[in-house]
């Protein structure tokens, strides 16, 4: 009988808590409530400049993320106002078109000011997955930074890389590999206010 009880002396702690457990206060987890989230729409809302609806609609556009779990195409559309910049091989620098296209993107920007933008960073396919989404993040913050320096507010524009993953061409050759190196420009939503 000394040999049992001896058996159990581990066990004790073990069981006295799980008594207590029984007794204890019923423990309740807060209900999940969705977050307040603001998504103004400019197509009514008086901020936005008389006659740009048609290109504030045409510039409601998804991310390539979104396109790609989809399966929508991930160029950006012809009609938008916001057009693409590209890059050299292994570069973030601005080029001379580049800049071109940045002046007209913060114009409209300007004319629309409810809109925020989210910058993506694009690479080609050459290079490893870290290198990418690091040169994706330099592409990405070269143009956010010259738009600051052209006047859009920084808190209107936000960046994310994609590195090499999210491709608008996958042929294996330079002329794809071209359209690949660029900065895509997106309408984002709104940020949650509390």
């Amino acid at each position: 009988m000394f040999q049992q009880s001896r058996n159990l002396l581990p066990y004790r702690s073990l069981l006295a808590l799980m008594a207590l457990m029984g007794c204890a206060p019923e423990i309740r987890t807060p209900k999940y409530t969705e977050p307040n989230w603001t998504v103004e729409n400019p197509l009514t809302t008086s901020g936005a400049s008389k006659g740009s609806s048609r290109m504030v609609s045409q510039a409601l556009t998804s991310s390539s993320l979104d396109a790609l779990r989809t399966g929508e195409s991930t160029a950006t559309p012809a009609s938008s106002p916001l057009k693409d910049i590209h890059f050299e091989f292994d570069r973030y620098e601005l080029r001379a078109d580049a800049r071109e296209t940045l002046d007209t993107n913060a114009n409209w920007l300007k004319e629309n000011p409810l809109i925020r933008v989210e910058i993506e960073g694009h690479c080609d396919e050459r290079g490893t997955n870290e290198y990418n989404l690091a040169l994706g993040a330099k592409r990405a913050r070269a143009a956010r930074d010259y738009l600051v320096s052209l006047g859009i507010p920084l808190n209107r524009l936000s960046t994310v890389s994609y590195g090499e993953e999210i491709p608008v061409c996958t042929e294996h050759a330079e002329s794809c590999w071209e359209k690949n190196r660029r900065d895509r420009f997106v309408v984002a939503p709104a940020v949650p206010t509390s």
